[in-house]
C-alpha cells in the first residue's frame, strides 16, 4: 500500500526560527571569519530543518533536526563543544514542548505538552532523546527526567552510549581552567582536542534552541545546552525547566468579537506561541520567562513582540542577560535580547535562510 503525501490549504504556512546562543560575544573579539563560521552554523540548521518542513513534517521533527545540527558543531554550547563543570564534566540538558500532540502519533494525549532531560553526560544528541522519550509515554509517564536512568532509557530505546571525552573542546577546556584560576594542562586522558574550533569560538553563553511551525498549525520548541561554565556539578538550569527556559501553548480564542474577527482574517479560532530561551539561566527560572511571556500574549493581548521585548526587558531589571525566540500560529516571529548579541535565525516557506548575530544586525 502506497502512502500519499498529505494535501493542505493554501493558506498553509510553515515557519522555522532558530537561536545558538547569546551573551559574551562581542564586536570587539569578533572576525569575519568567526562571523562568517557562526552564519554558516546557523544556516546549517535552519535549512536542515526546513527539509523537514517542506515535505509536510511535524515541527517536532523539523526542531530536533534544527537542533540535532547545533549539537554536532564544536561552536555552540551543546552536545559536542558543550561546557564544563567546576570539576571538568559536560552535563547537558534538552527539552521538548508541542502546543497539541504531533499528528502521527495519535495516540499522545495534549494533556502530556512536553519532556525536560538534565544531567546527561554520554547521550550524543540529547534533543533526540528527548524527542523519543516524548513519544514513549508508557514507558515515560513523566516530564522530567535526569542522569544515569533517562540514559538507562536512552540504552533501551536503540541509543548508543558515547565516550564522555566526545564532548571535548579546547576552547571550553581553556575557559573552565582558566575560570578556576588553574593552568590549562594537563588536558583530560583521552581527549581530542578539536580542531581550529579555539580560533573560531566568540563564547557564547547558554544554548541552542529552535520552533517550528508545521502545515497542520502545530508548534514545537526544542531546546539543548551545555549549561553555563564552570557550574556546580548537579546545577540544573531553565533549558529542561518547563516554563522557565521553553513553552509552547495553544488556546482557543476568547470572546464572540475576536473569535468571528479571527475567522474572517486569520481563518483560525485558535491561537498558538512557543517560545526558546538562551541566557543566565537561572534568572530565566527565576521569572518563569518563557511562560510569562506567552501569558502577556494569552491574557493581556500583546504582540508577539511585545511580549518577547517585555520579558528580556524584566530579565535584565534583576541582572539577567540573554534573549529568546519565539513563534506563533500565524507566522509571526520574535527575536528579543538584552544583550550584546545572539546567534538567531528564520527560514520561511521560500527557503531563504536569514540569520544575525550582534543586537543590531538585520536578517539577511
Amino acid at each position: 500500500m502506497s502512502l500519499e503525501k498529505p494535501t493542505f490549504s493554501a493558506n498553509s504556512k510553515f515557519v522555522l526560527v532558530v537561536h545558538g546562543g547569546a551573551g559574551t560575544m562581542s564586536r570587539a573579539n569578533s572576525t569575519p571569519e568567526k562571523e562568517a563560521a557562526y552564519h554558516a552554523g546557523l544556516r546549517a540548521a535552519l535549512e536542515a530543518g526546513y527539509q523537514v518542513l517542506k515535505d509536510g513534517g511535524e515541527a517536532m521533527d523539523a526542531a530536533v533536526t534544527a537542533v540535532t545540527v547545533f549539537e554536532d558543531n564544536i561552536l555552540f554550547n551543546a552536545g559536542k563543544g558543550a561546557v564544563f563543570t567546576t570539576t571538568g564534566h559536560n552535563e547537558l540538558e534538552a527539552s521538548l514542548m508541542l502546543s497539541r500532540p504531533p499528528s502521527t502519533h495519535p495516540e499522545i494525549l495534549a494533556t502530556r505538552r512536553g519532556l525536560g532531560l538534565t544531567l546527561l553526560t554520554r547521550i550524543r544528541n540529547p534533543s533526540q532523546l528527548v524527542r523519543s522519550l516524548y513519544l514513549s509515554p508508557f514507558k515515560v509517564p513523566h516530564v522530567f527526567l535526569s542522569a544515569t536512568h533517562a540514559e538507562e532509557l536512552a540504552v533501551q530505546q536503540g541509543f548508543q552510549l558515547v565516550n564522555a571525552s566526545y564532548f571535548f573542546s579546547l576552547k571550553r577546556w581553556k575557559e573552565h581552567r582558566e575560570g578556576l584560576g588553574l593552568p590549562v594542562l594537563p588536558l583530560p586522558s583521552g581527549v581530542e582536542t578539536g580542531g581550529d574550533e579555539d580560533d573560531m569560538s566568540m563564547n557564547p553563553k547558554g544554548t541552542v534552541g529552535a520552533v517550528a511551525l508545521d502545515v497542520r498549525g502545530c508548534i514545537a520548541t526544542v531546546t539543548s545546552t551545555g549549561g553555563r561554565t564552570n557550574k556546580l556539578p548537579g546545577r540544573i538550569g531553565d533549558t529542561p525547566h518547563m516554563g522557565s527556559g521553553f513553552w509552547a501553548e495553544e488556546w482557543p480564542v476568547k470572546g464572540w468579537i475576536r473569535r468571528e474577527w479571527n475567522k474572517l482574517w486569520r481563518g483560525k479560532d485558535t491561537q498558538a506561541v512557543g517560545i526558546s530561551g538562551t541566557g543566565d539561566g537561572d534568572y530565566f527560572i527565576r521569572h518563569a520567562a518563557a511562560v510569562a511571556m506567552c501569558h502577556r500574549v494569552k491574557f493581556m493581548g500583546e504582540t508577539l513582540d511585545s511580549a518577547a521585548q517585555h520579558t528580556v526587558e524584566d530579565l535584565l531589571k534583576d541582572g539577567g542577560t540573554g534573549g529568546l525566540i519565539a513563534l506563533d500560529v500565524d507566522g509571526n516571529v520574535a527575536m528579543a535580547l538584552n544583550c550584546e548579541g545572539m546567534y538567531r535565525g528564520v527560514i520561511r516557506e521560500d527557503g531563504v535562510a536569514k540569520t544575525a548575530i550582534f543586537s543590531d544586525d538585520k536578517l539577511q
